[in-house]
């Protein structure tokens, strides 16, 4: 009996779920798993069904998703991710290479392109979208960005303080105090040569952690 790739969809459009959900499962060999509309929701799923390949947008709700391609490579090495973006531009592709992703799918190239991507990442395959450039490649590879060198922790809280949220709510979100919250801020300030709080919510839109 054929073994079919068993896929997690995440996708914060229940419409463009349906959408691939519809595609896949016309396919004998895929077969849709689980579906989540937010980043959070992907990486709790991740590890609850173990899905082959998750299929992830980049922009979501709670949790971008690179970041929640961070979190569950970090618990679920084994797990094989395709990104989709809308973003030709390089540091999109490179901070998703970069979280673990194996593959990024162009969102205008979904038609020609989804079967043949999700096939080559689940066999451990790396699939580009073929208008994301060489050049692109060569910048992934030489490029040294300052926003690697945040923690975990570090880009939990970026994404949170960039949403709006004050100290004390991240403070009490994760448990922690006030004066732990501000020493990650500024910490998160220096790394990536940034001076007030509204230069890191501009950060943060420019790298999609937050829409």
């Amino acid at each position: 009996m054929l073994r079919k790739t068993r896929i997690l969809l995440a996708d914060d459009h229940a419409v463009v779920r349906k959408g691939f959900r519809l595609i896949l499962s016309q396919e004998p060999d895929l077969e849709v798993v689980g579906e989540a509309g937010d980043g959070e929701l992907a990486v709790e799923l991740a590890g609850e069904l173990r899905p082959d390949v998750i299929i992830m947008d980049i922009g979501m709700p709670k949790v971008n998703g690179v970041e929640a391609t961070r979190r569950i490579l970090e618990h679920y090495p084994e797990s094989r991710i395709l990104i989709l973006s809308m973003h030709k531009d390089a540091v999109y592709v490179r901070e998703s290479l970069r979280a673990g992703a194996r593959g990024y799918l162009l969102k205008d190239s979904i038609d020609e392109d989804l079967l043949r991507a999700v096939r080559a990442v689940a066999v451990g395959e790396g699939f580009l979208s073929p208008a994301v450039s060489r050049t692109v490649l060569e910048d992934y590879q030489q490029t040294t960005d300052p926003f690697d060198t945040l923690t975990a922790r570090e880009r939990e809280i970026l994404q949170m303080l960039a949403e709006g949220k004050v100290a004390k709510e991240v403070a009490t979100e994760l448990d922690v105090s006030i004066y732990t919250v501000d020493a990650h801020r500024g910490r998160i300030l220096k790394k990536l040569g940034l001076k007030s709080s509204t230069e890191l919510v501009k950060f943060a839109m420019r790298r999609r952690l937050i829409q």
